[in-house]
């Protein structure tokens, strides 16, 4: 049981590891040409500056990017720590909360850096990560029996925090497609977080079952 725990969490921490250097590397540092035409002439619409762009077009931080940069290192480091170490309630926990985490950050960083196409990753985020966090649920459930997660103050912490941006998102954004999408994300991603705390505490009969 301690080596497949254990093999679990290495496995969950590289996986993650490997996403966010896939997104760092494809989404941020890797700009396509079309995305340089799509930002100049937004820009142009605006009267020539973007969101968190210096007057020649170069991007500067700003605090969208200093606030996502806060939430991938403090938040989601502590979760992946907490995937990588402890007992197992404190890893599955940290595996949920790490999609939490990540996705207000992805919103923040679409902000800061002008980039609607975070928005559909953390869409896509959003709704995948509460569906793992079940089928770990589901696979551990007589251990998670055994002791089961008691972290609901962290969980409605973090849920808020997530709230707090989508809304602030949505202020900065304004009404039209891109706020319905930012809603959507929002609704997926406080309710995967709950629902899927809930079943890690044995909220759900099946997911003890099997």
């Amino acid at each position: 049981m301690n080596r497949r725990t254990t093999l679990l969490g290495a496995g969950e921490i590289l996986a993650w590891w490997a996403l966010l250097a896939l997104l760092w590397l494809v989404f941020i540092s890797a700009v396509t040409p079309l995305e340089l035409v799509v930002g100049t002439s937004r820009r142009a619409g605006r009267g020539g500056r973007g969101v968190g762009c210096a007057a020649g077009g170069e991007q500067v931080v700003n605090g969208w990017t200093l606030t996502a940069t806060a939430a991938l290192t403090v938040g989601v480091g502590a979760t992946v720590w907490g995937v990588a170490t402890g007992p197992l309630r404190r890893r599955v926990v940290a595996q949920n909360l790490s999609t939490s985490l990540a996705c207000p950050a992805l919103l923040l960083l679409a902000q800061g850096y002008d980039r609607p196409s975070y928005v559909d990753l953390a869409l896509l985020l959003a709704l995948l990560g509460p569906v793992g966090t079940l089928v770990f649920a589901r696979l551990l459930a007589e251990d998670l029996a055994k002791d089961p997660p008691r972290a609901w103050g962290l969980t409605y912490a973090v849920a808020a925090f997530g709230g707090g941006v989508v809304v602030t998102v949505c202020v900065a954004t304004g009404p039209g497609r891109a706020l319905v999408k930012l809603l959507v994300v929002g609704a997926l991603l406080i309710g995967g977080n709950l629902t899927a705390s809930r079943a890690l505490s044995g909220g759900f009969t099946g997911s003890r079952r099997g």
